[in-house]
């Protein structure tokens, strides 16, 4: 437990989100937590945090924070919940390897592999705004003008056509 403690400490401030792993976006489930390095700036910084946090909003929704205490505060539904987590978090990286392979295997001189060197729901594809509105207008592939893409929206079966659409982009943009 120390051990744990320690890496804590040691680490740079911390902020927990259950607003995507539990389905929660609407209800701002969340944690920050920080470890000061003495106990004198405690309420000081404390007194900003809750300067900041009234003004984003006075009465949060605590329909969200029950839920969340309720599944990880019953062993069984923490345990169904981690399950069905990483189901999904396996899935979407199933896609990125999907993705990969059919990027590679259409233009096997580009260096893709930043597709499965990447984690998470998100894919940051490197594609240049002109590209983006390509894969937008062209195959009407939706993602930020930035070039992220959700890849949990992704499925196997539109690997090939999304493959294809960055393929047409990169090399045609």
């Amino acid at each position: 437990m120390f051990a744990l403690a320690r890496t804590f400490v040691d680490s740079p401030p911390a902020s927990q989100s259950y607003s995507k792993n539990m389905g929660l976006y609407a209800e701002r489930i969340g944690a920050l937590n920080l470890v000061l390095a003495e106990s004198a700036s405690t309420q000081p910084v404390l007194s900003q945090l809750k300067r900041i946090a009234r003004a984003m909003y006075s009465n949060p929704p605590v329909h969200g924070a029950r839920l969340v205490a309720e599944i990880v505060g019953d062993a069984a539904l923490f345990e169904a919940w981690k399950g069905e987590l990483a189901g999904m978090a396996g899935r979407i990286k199933a896609v990125r390897q999907q993705l990969f392979a059919a990027l590679t295997k259409l233009n096997p001189d580009k260096d893709w592999s930043f597709v499965v060197k990447q984690i998470g729901m998100f894919s940051f594809t490197g594609l240049s705004p002109a590209q983006v509105e390509n894969m937008i207008g062209k195959h009407k592939v939706f993602m930020t003008k930035d070039g992220r893409i959700s890849l949990a929206g992704l499925n196997s079966a539109k690997v090939d056509f999304v493959a294809a659409a960055i393929d047409d982009s990169y090399r045609n943009y």
